[in-house]
């Protein structure tokens, strides 16, 4: 699935008013993003936040980014996914990450990342309506992850990554997998206030385990990960400043293999972001 060089990765368009998303969705569409994607956060009718986004738009490509297959049946994502391919063009997209034991725990299941991730493919596969493979991707992290996403899916949406670590992930999964990495951007040139709008959003993340070792196997310490982030950690997985300074970051990605990077505009001071949607979407081309 073609996806473009950017697309948005946005809260705003699962959470606010259902009008407005709807419009924002059709101005997205008209601006030239190639796909919007919308988190799974804690579960939810998200494919019928996904069919809103779908009716809104013409052109553009809608993805869950991601879904937690503790909080989805596999049974019935595939069969809404068909539904919605067949409605809307074959522009439907699916995501599915593993989350942490927290959430296997709350679902009465021990906590297997690979076996779990397995059989839920499978069942994605065996179901009356499969998922091709080229319609999933998973939010793999770890080596073992990125390897199964490889085999069983199109390719992965990584969250809180630098070029870097999109130029390993290249290396490992080849030319054709899809590597498609979240980038949250702050557009603003003071130091101070981009470091703490990136924090603001981020920084709790720094204290789930996964996350976590993810950023130190990337080459971040553990002073790093104290205090909301180092500004060492926080310049690198955050671009921040002005188009062209934040250009530069989604550029570094794509030269580094990337296929398509995802643009969360974080410490706006808008409900929903479309002013720093519109000033972005001059890297679209």
């Amino acid at each position: 699935m073609q996806l473009g060089l950017t697309g948005i990765w946005s809260i705003e368009l699962r959470m606010a008013d259902p009008n407005e998303i709807a419009d924002a969705a059709a101005e997205l569409d008209e601006l030239g993003y190639g796909a919007l994607w919308i988190p799974g956060l804690g579960g939810g009718d998200i494919l019928g936040d996904s069919e809103r986004l779908l009716r809104a738009t013409r052109r553009l490509k809608v993805a869950v980014g991601v879904a937690s297959i503790w909080r989805h049946q596999p049974a019935e994502m595939a069969a809404g996914h068909a539904r919605l391919q067949a409605a809307y063009g074959r522009r439907h997209l699916l995501g599915f990450g593993v989350s942490d034991p927290a959430a296997a725990q709350s679902a009465g299941q021990p906590y297997r990342p690979l076996a779990d991730m397995n059989a839920y493919l499978d069942q994605l596969d065996k179901a009356p309506d499969p998922v091709p493979t080229a319609e999933r991707v998973m939010a793999a992290l770890g080596p073992k992850m990125i390897e199964l996403a490889g085999r069983r899916t199109a390719g992965i949406h990584p969250f809180m990554v630098t070029p870097e670590y999109s130029a390993a992930a290249r290396k490992q999964l080849g030319q054709r997998a899809l590597i498609a990495p979240y980038q949250a951007v702050v557009l603003e040139a003071d130091p101070g206030k981009a470091r703490a709008a990136a924090r603001g959003f981020l920084g709790v993340f720094l204290g789930m385990d996964h996350y976590a070792r993810n950023l130190l196997r990337q080459g971040f310490t553990e002073d790093d990960l104290a205090g909301g982030g180092s500004d060492r950690l926080i310049d690198s997985i955050v671009a921040w400043g002005d188009v062209e300074a934040i250009g530069t970051r989604v550029r570094a990605h794509h030269q580094a293999g990337a296929d398509h990077v995802c643009l969360h505009v974080v410490g706006s001071d808008s409900a929903m972001p479309r002013g720093e949607w519109r000033e972005l979407a001059a890297l679209t081309s």
